[in-house]
């Protein structure tokens, strides 16, 4: 179900920007996600969102992001993507996200966004022009490129061809692109062939960097609802994850060291970069006038 609700804050301050691609703001326009994936954090009770199944649509999202930007005395790259992904199904009835990188184009911001849409390619010509005037960068989350795969645990995602394709058309276009290699499921993604797939499809698709995650994150409601899931989907597993993690909220994959070895191998074979590309730090703000 859709909801459409009025914000009162839109854009938070990262306390590092370093960690994430440069981000400096983080926005999302959307809360709940139709792609429902089974391994969401985001249902987590900490994000107060009651029913993971509704998205809440912050209509008001273009009047604050002006505002607000308007109001920082730093300029600094905007993300978006970090609780729910701003290319969630909704977005072709409301072109929040499309309308929101206008605005940053206009006001002279970098932006970086996370997402599992080639719907993303509905603003490629923005992202651009963002691209030219200071920098942009797109990371598609890939945890598999098995389709088949992905459609059980990122049922309502569009399929890793196609976020392979828009990442082709992405880096063709001058867009610093490439992949968020997380959450690799534990017992279900963590093997060599898996990540070796991955990573040569990034390189095939022009991707110039790779950001991974080996492992996955579990607490409460989320916990839940994943264990459900692969008793459904992958019976028997559910067992092997509590005696392994019990109440863990970090749930590294068995074998993290030795599948991290193959990974940074690869993407050195390629010349991939596997920490996340930095975004500009000293944009100088408008200077305003003395008189």
């Amino acid at each position: 179900m859709i909801k459409e609700i009025e914000a009162k804050v839109l854009l938070s301050t990262c306390k590092d920007p370093s960690a994430w691609f440069g981000v400096r703001y983080t926005m999302n326009i959307y809360r709940g996600c139709e792609h429902q994936c089974i391994y969401c954090d985001s249902r987590s009770e900490c994000y107060g969102i009651e029913d993971f199944r509704d998205v809440l649509v912050k209509v008001n999202a273009i009047a604050l992001l002006r505002k607000e930007l308007r109001s920082k005395r730093r300029k600094g790259t905007v993300g978006t993507g970090s609780m729910s992904d701003p290319y969630t199904p909704a977005e072709r009835r409301y072109s929040l996200t499309g309308q929101a990188l206008a605005v940053l184009r206009e006001m002279g911001y970098p932006v970086h966004i996370t997402t599992k849409s080639d719907m993303v390619l509905r603003d490629l010509d923005t992202l651009r022009e963002i691209a030219r005037a200071t920098w942009a960068s797109v990371a598609l989350t890939l945890t598999t490129v098995d389709d088949g795969l992905a459609a059980k645990i990122e049922p309502g995602a569009p399929s890793p061809s196609r976020r392979l394709l828009a990442m082709k058309e992405l880096a063709a276009a001058g867009v610093c692109a490439g992949a968020a290699m997380m959450p690799i499921l534990p017992l279900i993604e963590d093997n060599e062939e898996n990540i070796r797939a991955i990573v040569e499809a990034v390189h095939a698709a022009g991707g110039r960097f790779i950001f991974p995650g080996f492992g996955m994150t579990l607490r409460d409601r989320c916990r839940v609802y994943y264990y459900e899931q692969l008793d459904r989907l992958f019976p028997g597993l559910t067992p092997q994850y509590q005696r392994r993690y019990g109440e863990r909220y970090n749930c590294p994959v068995p074998n993290a060291r030795a599948l991290g070895q193959v990974f940074e191998a690869l993407c050195a074979r390629y010349s991939i970069e596997t920490r996340s590309p930095q975004g500009p730090q000293n944009l100088n703000p408008e200077q305003l006038p003395l008189f």
